[in-house]
This record gives structure tokens, C-alpha cells and sequence, in this order.
């Protein structure tokens, strides 16, 4: 490779500052106070914005039972 093609490690540092991941957003679901995946129904209770929308799933405490 010459040295004009060659490509210092600051300039590749540089360029991959932005590869970084995020952490997901969360927020507080109103009905049990879980957090969860925005614009997401909860898992737990399976609300989305007040109103539920998904079947409560049964606890494995239940299904014994």
C-alpha cells in the first residue's frame, strides 16, 4: 500500500465516532408501571396507552394451579 492511499488510525477513529449503539428508549407503561418499548404494547400487561389490546398472559404460578 502507498503512502498515499493510506489512511491514519485518527482519521478512521474519526469517521466510526457514530458507530456507538444506544440504548433502547424506554417508558413507564400507566397501567402496571413497567417499562417497555415506546409506541410498543406492554409485555406484562399488554396495555398500550390505557386501553388493553393484548390477552393477559398466564403466570406459570397459574398454569400449575
Amino acid at each position: 500500500m502507498s503512502s498515499r492511499m493510506r489512511v491514519t488510525k485518527g482519521h478512521t477513529r474519526n469517521r466510526r465516532s457514530h458507530h456507538a449503539l444506544d440504548a433502547p428508549r424506554l417508558s413507564v407503561c400507566s397501567n402496571c408501571e413497567a417499562y417497555h418499548l415506546r409506541h410498543r404494547a406492554c409485555q406484562e400487561c399488554g396495555s398500550y396507552k390505557g386501553k388493553q389490546i393484548l390477552a393477559k398472559k398466564a403466570s406459570k404460578t397459574e398454569e400449575t394451579a
